[in-house]
This record gives C-alpha cells, structure tokens and sequence, in this order.
C-alpha cells in the first residue's frame, strides 16, 4: 500500500474515531456559540483545495454574523469582531473542529497545506500553485513553523518544501508539533490577506 493510501485510511480513522470521541465536546460548543451569540453555529467558506478545485470548509464560527466573511482574520484577541466563546475556541484552535467532517468527505486530510481562498489560488504563480498538488490539511508544516507570524509569501514556501518532503515522519513531526502548540494555545491567530485592501497584504 502506497504512502498516499496509508494517509487516507489514517486520515478516515483519525477523523471518524475524533468525531466519535469528541462528539460531547463538539455538541457543547453548538450549545455556547448559539447561546453566546446569533447566528449560526457553523461557519461555512469556499476554499480552493486539491489542483486548486473549490469545496466547502466547515469551522464553529467564532466572529459576530455581520463581519465580512472573506475579510481580514482577526491578529489579537481585543478584535471586537470575535465573540466571547470565539476567543477560546481560536486559542485552542477549537474552532476547526469541524474540518474532521472535511476530512472524512476526502476533501482535507490531517496534514497538508492550509486551504486559502480561491482568489488568492487566481493570484499565485505556477510554481506557488504546486501547493495544491496535495490535499489541503487541518495542520500543516507552515502552521507549526509560525502561523500568524508568517506572511503569505514565507506560507508558500514552507507548503511547498513539505510538498518536496512527503513522508510519513515529516506528518508526525507535524502532528506532534501541533499537539504542542495548540496545548499551549500558541500563535493560533493567523495572518489573513483581504482582496477588498492590497495595501494591507503586508505584514506589520
């Protein structure tokens, strides 16, 4: 069985037993973000996934209703955008949780690059476009290496040397580290780039 095989059927397990096992967690989060907040509990967006084909990424929202949902993400928890219950489930990453239902339709898989949003995928070059080449992943080797410290550009780069490194050490490695990270509730608030202000593409 091929490496991209194993991935599949570790990505089906992880995400089905996950699920399973999370699925008291999960149902409380539904019950705060309804309570906390109006609106819906999950927040849906097109993102561009493998050779660039668009599918429906699942996350709990955690910002208010009337935010501009392709706009910027928030850098630091005093963003008034974010409610009170979106603060935590960002810290701990919490909000992702539901891409384990991406992962499970084929759409994601544990480890890859970030799925970003199809008018960035318009955007890249070809060579940046080889970072669809893969599934995107709920995790990744540039989200472990700074997330919200690094810009869209050093993104890239990090996706595609994970791209030219396939192996499945390099997603242990990933896995472990993001264990890590989201332990500790580090840098879980990413950089985003809005097309609404090319000026502010910049990190600051």
């Amino acid at each position: 069985m091929g490496y991209q095989a194993i991935k599949r059927v570790i990505d089906l397990l992880a995400a089905g037993l996950g699920l399973i096992i999370l699925a008291p967690l999960i149902a409380g989060i539904l019950l705060a973000i309804k309570l906390g907040s109006a609106g819906p509990a999950i927040f849906c967006q097109n993102r561009a996934g493998k050779n660039g084909k668009i599918f429906t990424l699942y996350k709990f929202r955690t910002m208010r209703t009337d935010t501009d949902p392709y706009g910027f993400s928030p850098k630091d928890e005093s963003d008034p955008r974010v409610t009170k219950i979106g603060k935590i489930l960002r810290k701990y990453s919490l909000d992702e949780l539901p891409q384990l239902v991406n992962v499970l339709m084929g759409k994601m898989t544990l480890v890859g690059p970030r799925p970003l949003l199809p008018w960035q995928y318009d955007q890249w070059t070809d060579r940046q476009k080889r970072r669809c080449e893969v599934k995107p992943g709920l995790t990744g080797w540039a989200q472990v290496q700074g997330r919200g410290a690094l810009t869209h550009e050093d993104k890239i780069e990090l996706d595609l040397w994970y791209i030219d490194h396939l192996s499945p050490w390099v997603d242990l490695k990933i896995l472990a580290q993001t264990a890590g990270q989201v332990l500790r509730g580090q840098d879980t608030l990413e950089v985003q780039y809005s097309k609404h202000d090319p000026e502010k593409n910049v990190k600051p």
